[in-house]
């Protein structure tokens, strides 16, 4: 089976213990992608957002996996998620598709599907999450609201946020990214 992996964030650069043929290139599907969601330690990550997202070109590896099952696992470890249920996937052989990722992006996993049909990929498989920028900032995503709430961040919580931001692909380019560059320009 071959499965691709997308991605557009941390895991590009940091594949831990992720099992790829191939290292991440950028040529996957264009999604709506924007730095709207919390993470544990504070900073501001990357997911697809079908309401602020930009689209955004992605990246994809070759899973080494046989099975969708044990790729969407092996996901799953590596992005620290308690659930399954945070890993989209589409599998073209069984027409079979991530309720949580309908749930939370359908016009995406639509696109997504397309992609990996044109690219003869039998399945795919990507992070899932949503945004939690409201619940955990306290006010709805805006750029103003994701600045302001990045400004409000201690020195090395602003610092690492700021490092993740900036090492996101080149082909990820959204308005946070441009204002965070405005604010806080490199020296």
């Amino acid at each position: 089976m071959r499965i691709a992996i997308l991605a557009w964030g941390s895991l590009v650069w940091n594949c831990g213990d992720l099992a790829i043929e191939t290292a991440f290139e950028p040529n996957g599907p264009l999604l709506p992608i924007e730095f709207s969601r919390v993470s544990g330690n504070g900073r501001l990550t990357l997911v697809i957002d079908e309401e602020s997202g930009a689209s955004c070109r992605t990246c994809v590896a070759v899973s080494a996996l046989p099975s969708l099952k044990t790729a969407i696992e092996n996901l799953r470890v590596r992005e620290g998620m308690p659930s399954v249920k945070g890993v989209g996937f589409i599998d073209r052989l069984s027409g079979q598709r991530s309720a949580k990722a309908i749930d939370r992006h359908p016009h995406a996993v639509e696109a997504i599907h397309a992609w990996a049909t044109t690219n003869r990929y039998d399945a795919a498989i990507w992070t899932a999450l949503g945004s939690n920028f409201s619940d955990r900032a306290g006010e709805p995503f805006s750029v103003e609201a994701a600045i302001r709430y990045l400004a409000a961040q201690d020195k090395a919580t602003l610092d690492k946020a700021l490092t993740y931001i900036r090492r996101a692909p080149a082909e990820v380019q959204t308005p946070v990214r441009a204002a965070v560059n405005m604010r806080w320009p490199e020296g």
